[in-house]
């Protein structure tokens, strides 16, 4: 598994900060993370800041960067559309049960739903146009709680899959030594059985001592 990540990795290159990125940006700017959550590239970008094929701190700064900003362009684009987005292809795509819990997310919690909904893929690809589309006041609410979003989101994600790495690596160690002691339970196991089992075999082969004759009552 190790090999198969690392090779991932090392085949992309630089690339993916790009990748890792433009996926983070497009989740909410043109609602991607409807058919593919953002985080699963920043995981592997994570991954591959630990294996050395990228850096892990522009990494983290290229996740929150491209996070806010796409944010910041899904609520636009719900701003200027609308409706009209919700008609699209796209819109159709998304479904009417969709656009309504998200909706419904959006006046639940109010700013608070622009971070909040940085936990589902669904919410975070919907909130941000709706939010738009509601006219929700961009500097005094929806800018502040989507950069507390982002960095949150963005950060811990790509620290997730670094972390994921380190665990990975200490792991593999562990399995290199640790089927040894299974090995020599199994073993002593086995060669406890097999000395009870021979003594019992060696108990019922042995000849039993035939019992002395009895005298009879008369002494004859």
């Amino acid at each position: 598994m190790l090999d198969f990540l690392r090779g991932i990795g090392e085949s992309v290159g630089a690339w993916l900060y790009v990748i890792a990125g433009g996926l983070a940006f497009a989740e909410a700017a043109v609602m991607v993370g409807v058919v593919l959550p953002g985080e699963t590239a920043l995981l592997v970008a994570g991954f591959a800041a630990h294996e050395g094929v990228i850096s892990f701190v522009p990494m983290v700064i290229i996740a929150i960067v491209c996070a806010i900003a796409g944010d910041s362009v899904g609520y636009e684009v719900g701003r200027a559309i609308g409706p009209r987005l919700q008609q699209s292809r796209l819109g159709r795509f998304v479904g009417p049960h969709r656009w309504q819990a998200g909706e419904e997310f959006l006046h639940r919690h109010g700013g608070k739903a622009v971070l909040l909904g940085r936990g589902t893929a669904l919410l975070r690809a919907l909130v941000p146009g709706l939010a738009g589309m509601a006219r929700m006041p961009y500097l005094r609410t929806f800018l502040p709680w989507n950069a507390i979003g982002g960095i949150l989101w963005g950060g811990a994600c790509v620290t997730l899959g670094y972390v994921f790495a380190a665990s990975l690596h200490r792991v593999a160690q562990y399995l290199a030594w640790g089927p040894i002691p299974v090995v020599v339970l199994v073993a002593a196991v086995v060669a406890v059985r097999e000395v009870r089992r021979r003594r019992r075999d060696r108990r019922t082969t042995d000849p039993q001592p035939e019992p002395a004759p009895s005298e009879d009552a008369t002494g004859r």
